[in-house]
């Protein structure tokens, strides 16, 4: 109960920040731009300096080795949640009939259907509740996750008439992404043992850079779905069903299963915050760049981000506290 005291506390603090980020873009206190600037800040700072500095503290031979079977994990829910996604988008989108448009609405649900915001609120959420040392299992354990999404995800985000990119290019720049190769230089730093000589006035600069990561990544969610008017991100009724089955019914779906398997409570808590978090904002940010529709997303961004400060406390203690 204390662990979900604390979640609770966690994703309420989690919340106040994306107000803010919401009061910020609607006062014009920042100029409308100011979205790009925070994200590019997450991804090239923020974000790889919270992983390395975590993978030089804690990554070593044994403790890889410990927990190496996360990584096959990450895989299998990853491919789980695909295959539950391409006939969960149908319900939403019945038929296409060759109309691109209609393809590309199948593709936003598919992917909120696959991916919850695992990254900038799942790391905000770990490291608040459980600290360092189970951040770096999490980070193992959303390592195949990140890849999907930077290959996969994208392909379908992107209208197929403006990606000439096949799924394989894809996936080749989420390993040039900045996290991506944070990651994996940590990890290559922790097993060689270089901790020790790195100085600590940068494992200090990672560290305070690192803190930034979630207040920020929580203001630049407030602050894009600032962009939209509020009543008509409310008004899209297959939105409200979308995002019970982000938070809810697939998070429970793997949650049984896991269990009925005799799944550890610590591998249970890792998958349950990692796809029982909201939807992203990458299905406002790519739509957006590539003149696709962005009011679907927005709307679910929205909703599930101001839901699951409740749900997803309340699934953690139906699923590891109480079960």
């Amino acid at each position: 109960m204390d662990i979900f005291n604390l979640t609770l506390r966690q994703t309420t603090m989690m919340f106040l920040f994306i107000l803010v980020g919401y009061f910020l873009r609607k006062a014009k206190i920042l100029p409308e731009s100011s979205d790009l600037t925070m994200s590019r800040l997450e991804t090239y700072v923020f974000v790889p300096s919270l992983t390395l500095s975590n993978m030089l503290n804690n990554c070593t031979v044994e403790t890889f080795t410990q927990n190496s079977g996360l990584v096959l994990y990450s895989l299998i829910t990853i491919l789980f949640a695909i295959g539950l996604a391409y006939p969960l988008s149908r319900l939403f989108v019945p038929k296409t009939n060759g109309n691109p448009d209609l393809e590309y609405s199948r593709n936003i649900y598919k992917y909120a259907m696959t991916f919850g915001n695992y990254g900038f609120m799942g790391n905000f959420i770990v490291l608040g509740v459980w600290g360092e040392v189970f951040f770096f299992k999490y980070s193992l354990l959303t390592l195949v996750v990140g890849l999907f999404c930077s290959s996969w995800g994208l392909y379908i985000l992107i209208p197929k008439d403006k990606n000439s990119a096949s799924i394989w290019k894809n996936l080749a720049k989420g390993f040039l992404a900045p996290p991506m190769i944070a990651l994996v230089v940590g990890i290559m730093a922790g097993l060689l043992g270089v901790r020790p000589f790195v100085p600590d006035f940068v494992m200090t600069a990672l560290s305070n850079a690192a803190s930034c990561m979630g207040p920020v990544a929580m203001i630049l969610a407030g602050f894009v779905i600032a962009g939209y008017d509020f009543k008509s991100l409310l008004t899209n009724k297959k939105v409200y069903a979308a995002t019970a089955l982000r938070l809810i019914v697939i998070p429970s779906v793997m949650m049984t299963i896991m269990k009925l398997l005799g799944i550890s409570d610590e591998i249970m808590t890792l998958v349950l915050i990692a796809f029982a978090t909201p939807l992203g904002l990458n299905t406002i940010v790519y739509p957006s760049a590539y003149g696709g529709e962005t009011r679907t997303g927005a709307s679910m961004a929205m909703i599930s981000h101001t839901l699951s400060v409740i749900t997803i406390p309340i699934m953690y203690l139906l699923f590891i506290v109480l079960w």
